[in-house]
């Protein structure tokens, strides 16, 4: 009797999460290919998981409970490896892929459509008090292991790769790579959803490959050679 009392609380508290996070789990199943159902993520996905942690603990945090909303977000951190401050703002249809090291100040904005990769942080900078966490737009991607810190503003529909370091603010329809992140792409329109990491351009190689073929031009227009122990093929990018 006990236990079907015990599975009959389990199946009521899925239902009610299904029927309360049904947006961002079907978010789920349209924006990663692996979801095969959506039982699976509501079963089995510890972004979600997080989320649904996430937003009882703000509440709580909200009604200015004491203790319960930090000990709520850090089983969380336990239970799924996503580590979300009960302070930080999160709108609808959030997504986190994976989810495995992400970590969300409190002070952290985050907009609607929002998608981050596993090891992302959303971060401070040191020892400063009110908002220290950054803010992100709406349709933002911020790729796998990338670290936006400070005070700063991430701007509607731009994509962070992989790994960037982003310390500054970024304007509307931008793509940031590298360490610290730089602009690559600023076209003034909503660009998609999937961040596709292994055409993101690189302006630092960019740049070096335009140097290097003035380099050579000049070399022929000047009839210079390289010295013997150089050929054009050490230097290729």
């Amino acid at each position: 009797m006990i236990a079907l009392m015990i599975v009959a609380i389990i199946v009521i508290i899925f239902i009610a999460i299904y029927i309360i996070f049904g947006n961002e789990i079907k978010t789920v199943k349209e924006r990663d290919p692996a979801a095969k159902s959506l039982l699976e993520v509501l079963l089995l996905y510890p972004g979600l998981h997080a989320l649904v942690l996430y937003r009882i603990s703000h509440k709580l945090w909200e009604w200015k409970i004491p203790i319960l909303p930090r000990w709520l977000s850090q089983s969380a951190r336990s239970l799924t490896g996503v580590e979300i401050h009960p302070g930080a703002q999160i709108g609808k249809s959030f997504f986190i892929d994976h989810g495995m090291g992400v970590v969300i100040g409190e002070t952290a904005i985050v907009g609607d459509n929002v998608l981050l990769y596993q090891g992302t942080t959303l971060g401070g900078t040191g020892k400063e008090t009110g908002k220290r966490h950054p803010t992100l737009g709406n349709n933002v991607v911020v790729g796998a292991g990338a670290k936006i810190l400070g005070d700063i503003t991430i701007g509607d529909n731009s994509y962070i790769g992989a790994n960037a370091v982003v310390i500054r603010s970024v304007p509307p329809n931008s793509t940031v790579v590298g360490i610290p992140g730089r602009i690559t792409r600023q076209e003034g329109r909503k660009l998609d959803l999937e961040l596709d990491h292994t055409h993101v351009s690189d302006p630092v190689m960019e740049n070096m490959t335009k140097l290097l073929k003035r380099i050579k031009a000049l070399e022929t227009s000047t009839g210079f050679t390289a010295p013997k122990d150089e050929s054009d093929v050490d230097f290729m990018i």
